[in-house]
């Protein structure tokens, strides 16, 4: 990194006339992003406790709170058996089936409340009309108002045994308003767009949020694995389930719009001693549904970033620029890749090494952590994927994003018509 800087403060100083034209203050501008946001990221660090404050976090009332639509039964009862053997119960389990057509949950909701009862935490299962996501969210904090703490979970995460003790810490300091949990492929051996995808999303997390979490300005939660201050949720529920885009009501992205309460009212951190699993698509066409959801959510929720956030936080410049760069980038992949070769015939290789230098560095983040139930070679291999991964984000996704963007009136989730992904 320090011999990359040197040479464009070198280029920029001393090179040619024709710096613009060379590109050379543009990648000199993604170079300082890139080296700022990796620095952020290497700063992040787990919030640890004392014993005192370990007793004030254990007094907290948490909820845990499960949405579930057409969620292949095994994974369901798995998800709330993490929850039940805890290290740190959450006092409440409220699970929410929002109408499933294709799958009965009969013999889990038997076997979790025996379960549940001898643990010792009240559970509770309400079966309602569909009404997405929201609204079964909705059902449950309607049904819990007086929780410190909402933790809020997909019905295919399974949480590690330490999540919730580990996910509360950060909530001694009384500023901080929400947590994001670290989230991982639990089928990402299945096959090979489950490991490059189980990279991408973790390397996301371990470089992006944690760059943003050392600032205390998250942008977005995973539902997979959150935490959100009560009063914040509870404040702004009817603004939450009533959301709209061009008088279309939004079906996703909840998980960024809670992540925005919580920010507008302080701080958004990540716990990257809280783990979760999820299962993640195992076939292309569900990766690419799920990736339109997520950039269509992503594109609706900067409208609300630029309009709520306070012009000093650290946040909404942090969304300037990477807006900034998104452009930036989108402008030199249509000069290199597109243009330069229709006009010139010529195609200049070497620039390609740009995103792949990158991105194996950036995965470097991925061999951080250590998972019991994969070998050092299985963690290597999807490793390894970082070349195709960059490619894929680097030439696909890029315009998937700008797909999803322009047909963001869109506002139906996509997915999970039927089960999705199967435990089998």
């Amino acid at each position: 990194m320090a011999l990359w800087a040197m040479r464009h403060v070198l280029t920029v100083l001393y090179g040619s006339k024709a710096l613009i034209n060379n590109l050379e203050l543009i990648y000199a501008f993604a170079f300082l992003m890139l080296a700022w946001t990796t620095t952020l990221a290497l700063l992040d660090k787990p919030k640890s406790v004392n014993k005192q404050q370990q007793a004030y976090l254990n007094k907290l009332l948490v909820v845990a709170i499960i949405p579930t639509y057409n969620e292949d039964p095994v994974f369901l009862e798995r998800c709330i058996n993490s929850i039940i053997t805890q290290s740190r119960k959450p006092q409440k389990i409220i699970v929410i089936d929002d109408g499933s057509t294709a799958a009965d949950y009969r013999e889990v909701k038997k076997w979790a409340f025996k379960r549940a009862e001898e643990a010792g935490i009240r559970m509770y299962w309400k079966r309602t009309e569909n009404g997405g996501k929201r609204h079964a969210q909705y059902v449950a904090i309607n049904m819990a108002r007086r929780a410190n703490v909402y933790l809020t979970v997909d019905s295919d995460g399974i949480l590690d045994r330490e999540a919730v003790k580990e996910g509360l810490k950060p909530f001694i300091d009384p500023k901080v308003k929400s947590v994001a949990g670290i989230v991982m492929a639990i089928n990402n051996q299945k096959n090979f767009l489950t490991r490059f995808t189980d990279l991408w999303f973790v390397m996301g997390q371990l470089v992006d949020r944690s760059s943003m979490s050392t600032m205390g300005s998250v942008l977005v939660n995973s539902g997979v694995l959150a935490f959100y201050d009560g009063k914040v949720v509870r404040k702004n529920l009817d603004g939450y389930i009533n959301e709209s885009f061009f008088g279309r009501p939004v079906e996703f992205s909840d998980d960024s719009m809670l992540t925005l309460y919580a920010l507008v009212e302080g701080k958004a951190v990540q716990q990257t001693s809280s783990f979760a699993f999820t299962a993640m698509p195992e076939n292309l066409d569900h990766h690419i549904r799920q990736y339109v959801r997520w950039m269509r959510g992503a594109f609706i929720r900067t409208f609300w970033r630029f309009k709520y956030l306070p012009l000093n936080s650290y946040g909404y410049w942090s969304h300037m620029f990477g807006w900034l760069q998104m452009a930036i980038s989108l402008a030199i992949f249509i000069s290199l890749f597109i243009l330069t070769p229709i006009l010139t015939r010529t195609v200049i290789p070497l620039l390609i090494l740009v995103p792949i230098l990158v991105g194996y560095g950036q995965a470097l983040f991925y061999l951080t952590i250590k998972r019991s139930d994969e070998t050092f070679k299985s963690q290597m291999l999807t490793y390894a994927t970082a070349l195709p991964s960059s490619l894929w984000a680097y030439f696909v996704l890029r315009i998937i994003r700008w797909y999803a963007i322009a047909t963001c009136r869109r506002t139906g989730w996509g997915t999970r018509e039927g089960i999705e992904v199967s435990a089998a």
